[in-house]
């Protein structure tokens, strides 16, 4: 195994071979990596008056049914956040790298920075903030939608052209299926890994699945795994190469290296 050194911009040449002589990289990405760009994780959305409430209660069909109004301001908070910041410089590399190689991203993130920064995203394996859909039909919905400046307790959702149900929020609440299409898309990316391709692990705690599971399926598949996250994860042990840095700067190092 390779370890960077502690300088957080350092990549050992075993990685950057790795990526030079990959026909195809598959990108995993997690909340450490949007959270480079300043997107607070689930756990830490929390300001203001939702400082007293937990997530976890808020995430789930049941409180939707019983409250929209309420959990719809959270979710209309948490998208005006991610509105509010940028694509970090990790992102663009990914983008970049693109151009170069054959790039799948699969993400565990619900925000849109990989699109924003000119990448195609393969699977939003937890959904998307931004895929909103009607909670009765599922019709997708289009229409605008009010992201307060300032956290607000109520905001009614949008109603559904179609059957004027109440617009939810496209992710992945708690108790519910994860959508069969993202992991389709990631497992068949994982399947068509052959010796020599690469995956990139990135921002990831590695202790969800199925997302915790898909580097040693690669692993199974003769792929080169690196992770890239400033500290150990649960899943540390299942990758040949680590590099302890912010991906917002190991990224951009890495694409340079393989132009």
């Amino acid at each position: 195994m390779t370890i960077a050194d502690e300088t957080p911009t350092t990549v050992p040449e075993s990685v950057t071979d790795a990526v030079r002589g990959a026909r195809r990289v598959l990108v995993l990405s997690g909340a450490g990596m949007s959270a480079e760009s300043g997107v607070p994780t689930f756990r830490d959305a929390q300001t203001g008056l939702w400082e007293q409430f937990d997530p976890s209660e808020l995430a789930t069909a049941e409180a939707f049914r019983l409250d929209p109004p309420f959990v719809w301001a959270w979710y209309a908070w948490r998208m005006r956040l991610v509105r509010d910041v940028e694509p970090n410089a990790g992102h663009r590399a990914l983008a970049e790298l693109a151009d170069l190689r054959e790039v799948t991203i699969a993400t565990q993130n619900v925000d849109d920075l990989h699109e924003r920064a000119g990448s195609s995203v393969a699977a939003h394996l937890h959904g998307s903030l931004f895929e909103l859909r009607c909670s009765e039909c599922a019709t997708p919905y289009a229409g605008d939608v009010e992201l307060p400046a300032e956290p607000v307790e109520r905001i009614d959702p949008p109603t559904c052209p179609r059957c004027e149900g109440e617009v939810r929020p496209g992710v992945v609440w708690f108790g519910e299926m994860l959508p069969v299409p993202a992991i389709e898309a990631t497992e068949r990316a994982i399947e068509a890994l052959e010796p020599g391709d690469v995956v990139l692990v990135i921002g990831t705690s590695g202790i969800v699945y199925p997302a915790a599971g898909y580097p040693a399926m690669a692993l199974a598949e003769g792929a080169t795994v690196i992770e890239i996250n400033p500290a150990d994860t649960e899943i540390s042990d299942m990758c040949h190469h680590h590099v302890r840095g912010p991906a917002a700067q190991v990224l951009p190092r890495v694409v340079e290296a393989v132009r």
